[in-house]
């Protein structure tokens, strides 16, 4: 495996756009299943920020894979050698297409030609508010995790994919002997009291749950290949759904993988950082944290909870502008 590069893939839609719009209008009304609400689509217009924030605090990124159905922004400047404009059509099997479910992009991101061996996996909802090196993804070759198990899993509104992926994950994995070959990694310092929750559920026969901080994740190309190799099944079945629903799996059961096998670093990677859903009520203190430069990262949820959209993009945007005043070479 090739440990000297590490790229970031990052998914993008333009639900405003006629064709995407088009496909998802004929889907939707067709009635086929799945969560298919507004606000799994909608942009904020905060791309060209997250584009200047890794460009300027993340400067050793090998190259950004950009991955969309067919569309890109009017002001992204496609020629610059780091960036590689990804369609659905370029990596994801013709089988599984059109697809609306990030489960079934998140599932093939291992075909995307010219991907490195270690990449991370970004949300464009996710942003970085200053400078990270890359041992805050990867060490020795292997991803940073936070290794803390929990009784059930914590994956909030996507809680019964979590589930399907720990069913994979046992079957697969003996709890008991895997925490055996990696004790150091499984009661890390790093942890901090989060080593007592691993105490107390190490006589489980099985993985309940582990804590899912809401941010990019960090991976092994190979894994996925190898969860692809072992699961054919449910992987097809997942990457079948037009929507995502509650009977798939997703990206996660790659990070548990990588957890169960041993295949980590331990690391509190959740230091620094927050995810907050937007609403009517936060957004002063949205703009603060932003502003501060006092965290690493910070993830904006969307949610149907907002009353006047417009006024709070504006509101938002302006404060990245004042944290990113300067275009980056990804734009025009």
């Amino acid at each position: 495996m090739n440990t000297d590069k590490v790229d970031i893939v990052i998914p993008w839609v333009d639900n405003t756009d006629p064709s995407w719009q088009a496909e998802f209008d004929r889907f939707a009304k067709e009635g086929v299943q799945g969560d298919s609400r507004e606000i799994r689509y909608r942009d904020w217009g905060l791309l060209r920020y997250w584009f200047r924030a890794i460009d300027q605090f993340m400067p050793w990124v090998d190259r950004i894979h950009f991955v969309t159905s067919g569309h890109i922004p009017e002001w992204l400047d496609l020629e610059d050698t780091r960036l590689n404009w990804v369609k659905h059509e370029d990596f994801i099997p013709i089988e599984y297409l059109p697809t609306f479910s990030a489960n079934t992009i998140e599932l093939n991101l291992h075909r995307i030609k010219g991907l490195s061996d270690r990449f991370i996996y970004f949300n464009d909802d996710i942003f970085v508010l200053r400078p990270l090196s890359e041992k805050r993804f990867f060490r020795k070759g292997l991803p940073c995790d936070f290794g803390v198990m929990t009784a059930k899993p914590s994956n909030g509104g996507i809680i019964h994919m979590a589930i399907n992926d720990l069913d994979v994950i046992d079957r697969h994995f003996n709890k008991r002997k895997q925490m055996r070959k990696f004790f150091t990694k499984w009661f890390s310092p790093h942890y901090g009291v989060g080593v007592i929750n691993n105490l107390l559920l190490s006589p489980w026969r099985d993985f309940s749950g582990f804590i899912d901080p809401h941010l990019p994740n960090a991976f092994l190309k190979p894994t996925l290949d190898e969860v692809w190799k072992s699961e054919p099944e449910i992987m097809d079945k997942t990457c079948r759904s037009r929507f995502r629903t509650d009977a798939d799996v997703n990206q996660w059961l790659f990070r548990y993988w990588q957890l169960a096998q041993g295949n980590f670093c331990p690391s509190n990677t959740r230091r620094n950082t927050i995810c907050m859903d937007i609403n009517n009520t936060n957004i002063t203190e949205i703009k603060q944290l932003i502003g501060s430069r006092q965290l690493d990262m910070i993830c904006l949820n969307d949610s149907s909870d907002i009353s006047d959209f417009n006024a709070i993009q504006n509101s938002i945007q302006e404060s990245f502008e004042k944290l990113l005043p300067q275009k980056s070479p990804f734009e025009k």
